[in-house]
């Protein structure tokens, strides 16, 4: 699945599923018996059976969200891509590998199927985190906890360097986690993981939330993602000041112009052995090699005049070199998996971000350094 096919992404908001699979966070089965994990699959059957490719293509945008610092905003399985996709691992099964370790009255039940939805535990909220805002109504005094739902039988083993813990349930398992420095809502950031459901903590059989701070977290989310929306179609539309021309400037302008559009012409007629124009081509090539840094929508601009080639012949065998390279490509990725592609279309945007952003830099030296 190409992740483009989301495009244009403004935030994403991932939610319950299946249990991930182990291979992306653990290279063994966790020390578990045959029978333990014969025993987790018939108690937990409906979370058990993994989706490889719904892993590979919850994993990329999630990896995409982080390098863009998009808004994610992952609930339940939606925090445990998120922590996993930033290199943390899970515990396979909670009672399996966690409780057994903890002390009989502080473990809790995270995964009650006879009282589903009205099964609550509590958590204690951090200080000093988003979490501690929403909810600054309903703690009391000294005290930090609050009762939440809660469905799953895996959970945050090892939590990702980048984030800091927001919640913890009395048995020490993280039930709450952010970016602190990717976290201001009104500037389009917001990247965060919630292990309980803070849209279904309503009293019984009503719409009324259990504490007025259940709905922030997703308040603020669309906030973000409102803010980032904006700034990204503002960074798409800016357009820069032009540069007023003097007669000379303006005739080297029509020239150079000339050049690429006449490099346009020779290639889609195909005729890529007329020597006679090649003269009027160099004009259009010193320009290209003088001026290296240009961003991607200048590049694009030139590409549509014809400002690709140096010379027709020269330009015809470039093509038929990039022609063998795309062949080769393609027989190398047709081989790898979905993760593998999906991690390569992630690792190359995130260069070609970092380098349009390089090259964004140095041409405003340039037209700084002519304008001055």
């Amino acid at each position: 699945m190409m992740l483009e096919s989301f495009e244009p992404i403004h935030g994403v908001l991932l939610c319950e599923g299946e249990d991930i699979d182990p291979s992306h966070y653990e290279s063994d089965i966790a020390n578990l018996s045959a029978d333990e994990l014969e025993e987790i699959r018939r108690l937990h059957a409906s979370d058990t059976a993994v989706d490889r490719e719904k892993d590979a293509i919850e994993l990329g945008l999630a990896k995409l969200c982080l390098e863009r610092n998009i808004p994610y905003l992952g609930i339940c399985r939606g925090s445990q891509i998120l922590n996993v996709a930033c290199g943390g691992t899970l515990y396979q099964d909670i009672g399996k590998e966690h409780e057994k370790h903890v002390p009989e009255n502080q473990r809790v039940v995270h995964m009650d199927y006879d009282n589903y939805d009205g099964h609550r535990h509590p958590v204690r909220i951090v200080e000093n985190t988003p979490l501690e805002q929403w909810f600054s109504d309903s703690l009391d005094g000294g005290r930090k906890d609050i009762l939440v739902n809660s469905y799953h039988h895996q959970g945050v083993k090892r939590l990702a360097q980048r984030f800091v813990p927001m919640a913890f349930a009395a048995d020490g398992l993280i039930e709450g986690f952010y970016d602190p420095d990717a976290y201001n809502p009104e500037e389009g950031k917001f990247i965060m993981g919630l292990q309980f459901h803070p849209e279904r903590m309503r009293h019984q059989d009503s719409d009324e939330f259990d504490y007025p701070g259940c709905p922030f977290a997703y308040k603020e989310f669309a906030k973000a993602v409102i803010a980032y929306q904006k700034k990204l179609n503002n960074s798409l539309t800016s357009v820069p000041k032009l540069l007023k021309l003097d007669g000379e400037m303006e005739r080297k302008r029509k020239i150079i112009i000339r050049s690429f559009s006449l490099a346009r012409n020779i290639y889609e007629g195909g005729n890529g052995n007329n020597h006679s124009k090649e003269s009027e081509l160099e004009a259009g090539a010193e320009f290209l090699e003088s001026n290296t840094a240009l961003s991607l929508q200048q590049e694009t601009r030139l590409k549509q005049m014809g400002a690709t080639v140096r010379n027709a012949s020269s330009y015809m065998e470039k093509l038929r070199m990039n022609e063998k390279r795309e062949n080769l490509a393609r027989n190398v990725m047709n081989k790898m998996s979905v993760e593998q592609l999906s991690d390569l279309m992630s690792f190359y945007h995130m260069m070609g971000q970092i380098c349009s952003e390089v090259l964004e830099r140095k041409l405003t030296g340039i037209v700084n350094e002519l304008t001055s």
